[in-house]
């Protein structure tokens, strides 16, 4: 369960060992957290705090299944709610009219998803991105308008009651309340046992080989990605729909509102909040909206408010939700860090003292001290008629002198490395510093724009040789 790593310590030479994930202990941490709240929850809160934590559960198996189509399968779905309100109402309807016990509700649930996940799996195969989610939200619009107009579904009472239920109904409210608790808290586990096998496994490495504009590369190596596709989100259908049946068994049926834009909202808000593509970004992303939504009532549309200001927080300036912020800030400190190691002269070229002793590949000590004489050398070629052979000639042969010059320019290291960039073709152009990170857009170095390729490269040049004149 842990990745365990076992290393010496260069210091002391001692033999240590390093959790390289921590991942699982905070998972069973924070499952340790849900299963013993119960004990610490106040008396005059027993009632919201556990209706909460039924509504969290069910919603987090919800959440944890549509995760595995937007973020596995990369299959822009929003009929998850579509799938899981039509199992609901499917089996509530058959529960009253045939007199189902509880535990049948899930396994019908089950049959409506397939069903769901082989109709909609159709068009996916064809459409993608804003096309299929378009589709995907009008097909959740019409089972709302189906279910809404029909007498059979309870469209005079404002949804379908009375299904069977696996809550006794001669337990006390408490009772009843802790039962429900738990029983969507291991729905919830469940549904990460899922998560965990499809895209841990092979289904979801298999999907990993080919993200979004990679299609060709899997189809070149001979990875079916569409059927891997497909196969995770008639999977994830199938327990959309079991979700579904749990719901009519734990509520005793199911409204309207389940089908509601709002709903959809809502959905989305928990999964942008905690980091599309992560279990615990869904997990936890649900417990926010959820806390906000169902706990703070008294906060009134104020807590609505809330929602969408967080959400659009996370939006504007993370890139991976919540759990996305430990990548963003080590890639800014590390961005800060090269901008700080380029503008800083070192004493003499060489490395400095301090970092002399805690580096572990004493080589890069040396290629520093080398470093210092050479840039010592191609100071003294720096020259007015230098400058000048590069600015009439930028590409092609060089003399001597300037070549070396070159040379030594080309080898540097990609983070903070100028490179002019396009503003419009053949008219203008602008020098950048490249991040040497994935991901990360390279930074403007000035404002000024250069009519020609060959001066763009000319200013390039000349800002390299500033940069050498001043280490």
């Amino acid at each position: 369960m842990l990745h365990i790593r076992g290393e010496y310590n260069p210091k002391t030479l001692a033999r240590e060992k390093t959790i390289v994930d921590k991942r699982p202990i905070w998972w069973l941490l924070g499952l340790l957290a849900l299963l013993v709240a119960p004990v610490f929850v106040p008396d005059s809160l027993e009632n919201t705090l556990f209706a909460a934590g039924a509504f969290f559960g069910i919603y987090a198996a919800i959440n944890l299944c549509w995760m595995l189509i937007l973020g596995t399968a990369s299959i822009y779905s929003l009929a998850s709610y579509a799938v899981v309100g039509a199992a609901a109402f499917i089996a509530t309807y058959l529960s009253v009219t045939l007199h189902l016990p509880w535990w049948v509700l899930p396994i019908v649930g089950s049959g409506v998803g397939l069903v769901f996940g082989v109709l909609i799996a159709i068009p996916a195969t064809r459409l993608d991105g804003f096309y299929y989610a378009l589709l995907t939200l009008g097909l959740n619009e019409l089972c709302r308008v189906y279910f809404l107009q029909s007498k059979e579904f309870g469209s005079a009472t404002g949804g379908l009651y009375g299904a069977d239920t696996y809550i006794p109904k001669d337990w006390s409210p408490l009772s009843q309340s802790l039962l429900g608790y738990y029983a969507c808290l291991v729905l919830m586990l469940g549904a990460l046992l899922l998560y965990r096998l499809m895209d841990g496994r092979r289904l979801g490495r298999v999907l990993r080989m080919a993200p979004e504009k990679r299609e060709a590369f899997a189809e070149a190596t001979g990875v079916d990605y569409r059927r891997a596709r497909v196969q995770v989100f008639i999977i994830s259908s199938i327990a959309l729909g079991f979700i579904g049946g749990f719901y009519a068994a734990h509520y005793r049926g199911v409204g309207f509102s389940i089908f509601s834009f709002d709903t959809v909202l809502l959905g989305l808000a928990m999964l942008v909040i905690g980091g599309i593509g992560r279990a615990e970004g869904a997990v936890v992303g649900t417990a926010i909206v959820v806390v906000l939504d169902k706990v703070l009532i008294s906060w009134g549309p104020i807590r609505l408010i809330a929602i969408g200001l967080i959400m659009l927080g996370v939006v504007l300036f993370l890139r991976g939700g919540i759990f996305g912020i430990k990548a963003q800030f080590r890639a800014w400190r590390d961005k800060k860090k090269s901008e700080r190691r380029s503008t800083r002269a070192e004493k003499g070229g060489e490395m400095l003292p301090e970092e002399a002793t805690e580096t572990k590949d004493k080589d890069l000590v040396y290629f520093h001290r080398y470093d210092k004489m050479q840039r010592d050398y191609l100071k003294t070629l720096v020259s007015p008629e230098i400058i000048d052979e590069h600015r009439r000639s930028p590409l092609g042969q060089h003399s001597e002198p300037l070549e070396r010059l070159l040379l030594y320019f080309r080898r540097a290291a990609l983070p903070d490395k100028y490179a002019i960039t396009v503003v419009e073709p053949f008219k203008a152009y602008r020098i950048v510093a490249l991040s040497g990170h994935r991901g990360v857009a390279p930074r403007v170095v000035e404002d000024k724009i250069y009519p020609t390729q060959n001066e763009a490269y000319h200013g390039v040049f000349m800002r390299r040789v500033q940069d050498l004149l001043e280490t």
